[in-house]
């Protein structure tokens, strides 16, 4: 059978290994942990039977990051099991590039994680190999019957294929929902550092094998995050399973409606912080998909009931003209720089405006790709408060050139604290890719394919320039809602499923079905229980402040 890698083939004998394949290639980099082939990701001792080409994935690669932290997980589940048999153990938000972990019920201090982690280093030593066999999901959920693990039994039970590949190390055996790598030996680089009862799960940064990454303390996100759980606790629900249930027992209504009084709660308490400090420059940033344009409208009509009007601007319209764009080092124009935005001009007109002068409000036009003045000259109202929403709103940079006593910073994002399991969280950034597909196409008419084409780009710009300054907020507002994934399955799925398998996207594609896979399907009907203002409204369509004068 021939194998190719990037810049070389050659024939192997069919059944030859993919870590003999790639090394036959010269095409094993330190650090791999698996090989993509297909829109696949193959582990390393997975024998090879057809023509193929095969790219190894290291932890630079997302899905090599993924093998990577499951792995690590693994271990660490099984050193828990030694040393807190039949515990449970919660695995939820990302912390920076690790994960943290607790032990429902247990308070854990430094000791018990230094005992923890150097149980770990332990089991990496002696570099136990993963198994991985095939069962049936009747197998599966008797075994976490067994194991007392209902949750994991709760999910498989809506799992909608027969057969899953169970891993086991030890004689422990889970189930990771992705590859894993040939053994413990695998992920010897990590940290854990004692939070809130709990511990993080440190992994390595993508540019550096070597050491794990540097914990930065985030209090104010971490904050965020402990009221999206203690909603999930007002709202009981846990895991994916806890939504299904409320669907299938009709009670799906009602979910939506707590859900929206909670967001509606958190966004007075924000416009009350404003009004009793009397703040006349709102900054609104956050990554893409995180709800900021709908956000702004919705906290335009509470500080309204403040007595306040607003003036919404988008820092969009201050783009500076697309052939001045600065380019990317594939050539393309950088729209997430903040060096594609005309500050000067910026500050100029939110300081004159502030002084009560008349300005002329640009609008960018992103088919021209240039600015223009059409508009008539226009002026504050009496108590009329600036809402500045774009994704460098936070920015010293922009925050410097304004007057620092009438600014209020607010950071807006979508953290959701619900698990597919105890064990394997969904991550955010998953949700708000699945928002920006089904937005995308309903409002852009874009492909899915386009959008996940172009979502490594932006994930790039949001760690450089937008999560770096989100602790410089005065309020953090999470705008996920433990109801949207349901919904966003019903517009994004077949979408998904239309990315052929020959794309180089096809691998992201298929790791979204795999999440929606475990999400019931919900009757349209009950859409209309989503009120005009939601935040996810921005996204799927309906929202009312599109259709404002």
């Amino acid at each position: 059978m021939l194998i190719r890698s990037i810049d070389n083939q050659k024939e192997f004998p069919e059944g030859t290994t993919v870590q003999a394949c790639l090394t036959g290639l010269n095409a094993f980099p330190v650090g791999t942990l698996a090989a993509l082939s297909g829109g696949i990701v193959r582990e390393l001792n997975e024998p090879i039977r057809t023509d193929c080409t095969l790219i190894p994935l290291t932890l630079e690669h997302e899905e090599g990051r993924r093998v990577y932290e499951r792995s690590l997980r693994f271990v660490m589940l099984l050193a828990l099991r030694h040393l807190y048999p039949y515990q449970q153990v919660r695995i939820e938000y990302s912390v920076g590039y690790g994960v943290f972990v607790r032990l429902p019920g247990v308070m854990l201090h430094r000791q018990d994680i230094v005992r923890i982690e150097n149980e770990m280093r332990r089991l990496v030593e002696l570099n136990l190999a993963f198994t991985r066999k095939q069962w049936t999901r009747e197998d599966a959920i008797r075994y976490f019957e067994e194991e007392n693990q209902p949750d994991k039994v709760d999910l498989l039970r809506h799992r909608p294929v027969p057969y899953i590949n169970m891993y086991c190390i030890d004689g422990m055996w889970e189930y990771f929902y992705g590859a894993m790598t040939v053994s413990t030996g695998y992920v010897p680089v990590f940290t854990l550092f004692e939070l809130r009862g709990g511990f993080v799960l440190q992994l390595p940064a993508g540019s550096d094998f070597d050491h794990a990454a540097p914990y930065i303390y985030r209090p104010k996100h971490l904050e965020v995050f402990n009221q999206s759980a203690e909603w999930c606790q007002i709202l009981g629900v846990t895991n994916v399973t806890d939504v299904t249930r409320m669907i299938e027992e009709g009670r799906l209504r009602n979910f939506i409606r707590v859900n929206e009084a909670l967001h509606e709660a958190a966004l007075d308490g924000i416009a009350k912080k404003i009004h009793e400090q009397n703040k006349h420059i709102v900054l609104v940033a956050g990554p893409s998909s995180s709800g900021k344009t709908t956000f702004s409208g919705r906290l335009a009509v509470h500080l309204q009931m403040y007595g306040h009007p607003s003036r919404r601007i988008s820092m969009d319209d201050f783009f500076i003209n697309r052939e001045d764009l600065p380019l990317q080092i594939d050539g393309t124009r950088d729209f997430e720089t903040i060096d594609a935005l005309d500050i000067r001009l910026l500050a100029e007109t939110l300081n004159a405006l502030l002084n009560g002068e008349e300005v002329f409000m640009p609008e960018y036009d992103f088919e021209t790709g240039e600015k223009d003045y059409l508009t008539s000259p226009t002026s504050l109202v009496p108590g009329e408060i600036i809402i500045l929403e774009g994704i460098h709103g936070l920015n010293p940079q922009v925050c410097e050139m304004l007057p620092a006593d009438e600014i209020y910073k607010v950071f807006v994002s979508a953290l959701t604290c619900l698990n597919l399991d105890d064990h394997n969280r969904i991550r955010t950034t998953d949700v708000r890719l699945l928002r920006r597909i089904v937005r995308d196409q309903q409002f852009r008419a874009y492909p899915a394919e386009k959008t996940l084409e172009i979502w490594p780009s932006v994930r790039r710009g949001e760690e450089k320039y937008i999560f770096t300054y989100q602790e410089n907020a005065d309020s953090m507002f999470n705008t996920a809602l433990h109801y949207e994934l349901p919904i966003l399955k019903h517009y994004a799925y077949q979408m998904l499923k239309e990315v052929p398998s020959d794309s180089p996207n096809y691998l992201l594609a298929r790791r979204l079905i795999k999440t929606l896979n475990y999400l019931p399907d919900v009757d349209p009907q009950l859409f209309n229980e989503i009120p005009p203002l939601s935040l996810l409204r921005e996204f799927i369509g309906g929202c009312t402040f599109d259709e404002e004068d």
